[in-house]
């Protein structure tokens, strides 16, 4: 799993139609895991704001946001034409230090062709700004 950085940060470029969050972050360890049935698990450790500028100084090396969710976005097929699905999960608790535990069934599209994951913020209506994101 990988932070938002450089040139992913905000909306420029987008991914999936996903924004990057506001400033840059870092993460320690990241990981998940998707089955077939749509059963998803989360792992994070450690994902905070960048520990330098343009982030604020007291904002560095925290997590402000008290709640993550994570979207998983498949490439399928609708009407017999390519498209992009995000399915989100519900909210659930993030720790000052990053740290959170993600743990859901969503439904996925038929097919879900190359998923990816992205841990976002969610204290907003979904899909929200990425933090992290994962491809499998």
């Amino acid at each position: 799993m990988v932070a938002v950085t450089g040139p992913f940060v905000g909306s420029a470029n987008a991914i999936r139609g996903i924004n990057g969050g506001g400033l840059p972050w870092m993460i320690s360890e990241g990981r998940g895991q998707l089955k077939s049935d749509g059963n998803l698990e989360v792992q994070v450790r450690g994902l905070v704001l960048f520990n330098g500028p343009p982030v604020p100084g007291n904002l560095q090396g925290t997590n402000p946001i008290a709640a993550f969710r994570a979207v998983v976005s498949c490439q399928t097929i609708v009407g017999g034409s390519p498209a992009t699905r995000n399915v989100s999960t519900d909210p659930f608790p993030a720790t000052p230090d990053g740290n959170a535990e993600i743990e859901a069934t969503i439904s996925l599209p038929s097919p879900c062709i190359a998923p990816i994951v992205f841990v976002t913020n969610g204290t907003t209506p979904p899909p929200g700004a990425w933090f992290a994101v994962t491809g499998f």
